[in-house]
């Protein structure tokens, strides 16, 4: 299994998005498009959308608004949670169940740019690592 990085971009996510860049404009030619209210999906299913997004190097995240799902509660999800996206569907689906994430550290506006509470975060998604099936495959 790969180690897990919590504040980068999967090699794998970002060389799918390289591979689109000739063909979408609207993207600026980068591999992070604006992922502002694409939709999360867990493995299990919806989780809600992304109401904020980083793509700063060592420090990539997606804040997700959850809605009604857990009372209205706001997300952490570092970059490294994200398995792939579906950028024509505009979703992005993580390697972790809804309970891993509904599980997570809260979400607090005033500190959750703080080192901290990032490596609270950080350790907790560390913990709840699996490898997809895509990694699986890019081993054998």
């Amino acid at each position: 299994m790969q180690p897990f990085t919590p504040w980068a971009w999967r090699e794998s996510f970002l060389d799918a998005a390289r591979g689109n860049e000739e063909s979408d404009a609207g993207r600026g030619g980068s591999p992070h498009a604006d992922m502002v209210g694409y939709w999360v999906e867990a493995t299990d299913g919806q989780i809600g959308s992304v109401d904020r997004a980083s793509y700063d190097v060592g420090e990539a995240l997606l804040v997700v608004d959850t809605g009604p799902w857990i009372f209205g509660r706001r997300v952490l999800l570092p970059a490294g949670t994200v398995a792939y996206a579906d950028h024509d569907a505009r979703t992005l689906f993580v390697d972790r169940t809804k309970e891993q994430v509904k599980n997570s550290p809260r979400y607090d506006e005033a500190d959750f740019d703080t080192a901290g509470f990032r490596q609270r975060v950080g350790d907790y998604y560390a913990r709840t690592y699996t490898a997809s099936p895509d990694d699986e495959q890019e081993r054998a």
